[in-house]
């Protein structure tokens, strides 16, 4: 066949980027290679800068170079990859790559990087920076960062807005953190009950795009109230010719804007949602909740949660030192005070230690096993009070539960231990005196693993904030009390 006269322009073929955590380790680990060679040119230049004017227009030439490779790296990745990397940074090399970063990522990187890091990045941006960049954001959005951004920001951002944006974005920083009303969207498609099928994917066909995680449509009449909601599925499935009110569905969930973020979360993991809408007092739509905010809700809670019970808050890893002090030292300090009063009632016992020695070892296994002990009851207790399996009728239910599984799980570690006592020992006196106090302590810790969470819970506190420096406090002081008072009665 013969080649035809005109020949068929080439059109480059695009391979499609996976997106993939390790890209952004690796990226990490190359800009961290790039930041320390460049740190060793300047420490260079420095150093030759009185003998060779020259190494001054080197060092320029070689920081460029440097920059353009981490530009090269940075801004082929996912925001979100972006702003794991400028979190794995200290603050002046966040900063210095954060100035890096192309202006058309500023926003989505904003929104994705954590507050403790989020803070640094603001100062290093001018005024015009940032309103450059929380200017294509949402009014939800805005509300996100209004706390971390300048006031003089906020106000020029919202004489960009509409009238209904800017009714939103205040409506929106009204809400109380930790509430739905401070992590829903505004953004939803909303339809009518007495149209068709057909006039809704009309409808549908003429916006730009869906909201984010559109999974239904809500239905509303003319004063906004909800009247059921229309799952998309169902709407690409049925009859065009179908009226909304036939199909629509009216078992839905609806959460109020002061309801706790927390609560929402544990909805949306009860009854698989992906979106949920928001209504007021009067059962008027105002905004709806996704699963992409829930997902960061329960990441926070859980982050929250394992740095509560070591008696910590969230700081940023390479924060000043003083600032770290800060939040480390009150905990520590308590535990300082608590490990003390341990030992002053082990001190009170010295006659029965120095009679039988070998107390003095086995004391240390009776305080640890009571304190895994309670901690494991603890973990459980402070979940259940997480999502809500916990109350005043069942709490002593609870409680009789752990004791016995306890005394069960102490009695058989217990016959362990104490042939282990005998072993070393040769004594059955001693053997007899572990096994009592194992079996004590481990009830002691069960019991506190149930109540202290409960009651700081009961008062208005964070369950697990600190709940295991005072259990390892109990078991330790009662663990040496319980263990060398049982040894004065009946080995001396």
């Amino acid at each position: 066949m013969p080649d035809s006269p005109v020949q068929a322009e080439s059109v480059p073929i695009t391979i499609p980027r996976r997106l993939d955590p390790e890209d952004a380790q690796l990226a990490l680990q190359q800009l961290q290679t790039i930041l320390k060679r460049q740190e060793v040119v300047e420490a260079l230049a420095r150093r030759q800068f009185e003998e060779d004017n020259r190494s001054n227009l080197l060092e320029g030439l070689l920081h460029r170079q440097h920059e353009n490779e981490i530009r090269a790296i940075i801004n082929h990745l996912h925001p979100s990859d972006i702003a794991f990397i400028l979190e794995s940074l200290p603050v002046q090399e966040r900063q210095a790559v954060w100035q890096l970063v192309s202006a058309e990522h500023d926003a989505d990187v904003l929104l994705e990087v954590d507050d403790w890091a989020r803070e640094s990045l603001i100062e290093s941006m001018d005024h015009q920076d940032l309103v450059a960049a929380t200017g294509t954001m949402d009014a939800d959005e805005i509300a996100d960062l209004a706390a971390d951004l300048p006031a003089e920001v906020i106000s020029e951002v919202q004489k960009g807005l509409t009238d209904a944006e800017r009714a939103q974005l205040i409506e929106a920083m009204g809400y109380p953190e930790d509430t739905v009303g401070a992590i829903m969207d505004f953004e939803m498609v909303r339809v009518r009950e007495d149209v068709t099928l057909e006039v809704v994917l009309r409808y549908l066909r003429r916006l730009q795009e869906l909201p984010d995680h559109t999974d239904q449509v809500f239905v509303v009449d003319r004063d906004d109230k909800l009247q059921g909601t229309l799952q998309l599925s169902t709407l690409l499935v049925k009859d065009p010719e179908n009226l909304v009110s036939t199909v629509m569905s009216t078992d839905y969930l609806t959460l109020n804007p002061l309801d706790s973020d927390a609560d929402a979360a544990g909805a949306f993991e009860r009854y698989d949602l992906v979106s949920a809408p928001v209504t007021d007092d009067q059962g008027r739509l105002i905004g709806r909740v996704t699963i992409a905010e829930v997902v960061d809700v329960m990441q926070e809670d859980s982050q929250e949660q394992a740095l509560s019970r070591a008696g910590l808050q969230e700081e940023d890893i390479f924060a000043p030192v003083l600032d770290a002090l800060r939040n480390r030292a009150p905990w520590l300090f308590v535990n300082l005070c608590t490990a003390a009063t341990a030992s002053l009632i082990a001190s009170r016992f010295e006659d029965t230690v120095s009679h039988i020695v070998i107390l003095a070892f086995l004391m240390s296994i009776v305080a640890g096993i009571g304190g895994n002990s309670g901690n494991q009851t603890m973990t459980m207790i402070i979940r259940a009070l997480a999502v809500g399996r916990v109350s005043s009728q069942n709490a002593w239910q609870l409680v009789k539960r752990e004791l016995t599984v306890t005394f069960l799980v102490g009695l058989c570690g217990s016959m362990v231990a104490a042939a282990f006592a005998w072993a070393i020992s040769g004594s059955l006196a001693i053997a007899a005196v572990m096994m009592a106090a194992m079996i004590c302590n481990m009830l002691i810790g069960a019991a506190l693993g149930v109540v202290i969470p409960m009651l700081r819970d009961r008062f208005g506190k964070d369950p697990a904030m600190g709940s295991s420096v005072l259990l390892t406090f109990a078991t330790d002081s009662l663990g040496f009390f319980v263990f060398l008072g049982l040894a004065t009665v009946f080995l001396i």
